[in-house]
């Protein structure tokens, strides 16, 4: 049985038992994190050009990148990202507190995430509105920010050339503005099958 077959069989249980003393009458908020890799390494994605000619896509061979950490909850269309420059739990910690001040007030949060070693370390104070369940190992299918991730690139981030840090920072925070004043994108791209 994969890991996704496994999950969907097993999920409703699972959450009643991370979510045991909960008070039956709050909301409960359904959240997906993960990190990407954003840098000067870029990747190229095709394009539109006239018949006949080659548009320009110019590869960069510096090495400078960061890291968008970003949650969504695909019910209510929101988001919460942090450009950062490690992926480590400090930065996972910066990270957990601003998902936790994005949760609808009153409300309780799941938070679906992968097993990297900077979510499951013991070094992080998990906020009290937010309970982790770890997805299954070698399945990011069923973590639909990895949707998100490429949405962004193929929309904003790809056939560009980061001059440095600072730049690589404003397009990783300029392209996840731009998807999360479009709340139906995340709804669509978090729900999907």
């Amino acid at each position: 049985m994969s890991g996704s077959s496994r999950l969907s069989k097993n999920f409703p249980r699972a959450l009643k038992a991370h979510l045991e003393g909960l008070s039956e009458t709050t909301p409960v908020e359904i959240w997906f994190e993960d990190e990407a890799r954003i840098g000067q390494k870029n990747g190229q994605v095709r394009q539109w050009a006239r018949r006949g000619t080659r548009p320009r896509q110019p590869p960069d061979q510096r090495y400078d990148n960061a890291y968008l950490f970003g949650a969504i909850c695909p019910a209510r269309g929101v988001g919460a990202a942090l450009a950062l420059p490690y992926a480590d739990a400090d930065m996972m910690q910066l990270h957990l507190d601003e998902i936790s001040r994005n949760i609808a007030e009153g409300a309780h949060a799941v938070l679906l995430l992968d097993r990297a070693g900077w979510h499951t370390t013991s070094k992080l104070d998990v906020p009290g509105n937010i309970t982790p369940i770890f997805l299954p190992s070698r399945a990011p299918e069923l973590n639909p920010v990895e949707n998100v991730w490429q949405y962004l690139r193929q929309n904003w981030l790809s056939n560009a050339v980061f001059e440095n840090y600072d730049a690589i920072v404003d397009a990783a925070c300029a392209a996840w503005r731009k998807l999360i004043a479009q709340p139906e994108t995340i709804t669509s791209i978090g729900m999907r099958d």
